[in-house]
């Protein structure tokens, strides 16, 4: 979706780069009718996918933006303070309750830090697997045995 052209070009007409008149002569001919469009869009969403196939989803934005990065950086120095101060607290035998204070903090930041990666960084890619058939074996009436009580 970062390469898409039509989106470039709408950046590039908000920027001011390519005037209106210019984009409408770049579009000229391209019709899509509401019948295409809405075929298109359940083509995608209703078909299944073959077995093998991968099936790559480009919505949430890519992990190299600045934001995460830094998000990322300041996760890390959370991450070792609250470790840090943990540590020192567990070397001078703190109170238990200030300890706790600073392992709950470490996991939060920490958590914090997984959910960003997530939503953010991790590829949508999805590789739909083959199903296999269940096979059951037929039981052998002989090879029953009874118990007696």
């Amino acid at each position: 979706m970062k390469d898409d052209i039509v989106l470039k070009m709408l950046r590039q007409v908000a920027s001011g780069e390519v005037s209106v008149d210019d984009a409408r002569e770049a579009l000229e001919g391209v019709s899509l009718s509401e019948e295409i469009y809405e075929s298109a869009v359940n083509h995608g969403v209703f078909n299944e996918a073959s077995p093998g196939s991968i099936v790559r989803a480009s919505v949430s934005p890519s992990g190299d933006s600045w934001l995460i990065i830094l998000v990322g950086l300041w996760g890390i120095v959370w991450s070792l303070y609250w470790a840090g101060s943990l540590s020192y607290g567990l070397y001078n035998h703190w109170d238990q309750q200030l300890l706790s204070f600073f392992l709950g903090m470490l996991l939060l930041t920490v958590i914090i830090m997984g959910m960003i990666y997530m939503k953010y960084v991790m590829p949508d890619i999805l590789i739909v697997k083959k199903r296999r058939g269940k096979y059951i074996t037929p039981k052998d009436p002989d090879s029953w045995k009874q118990y007696k009580v």
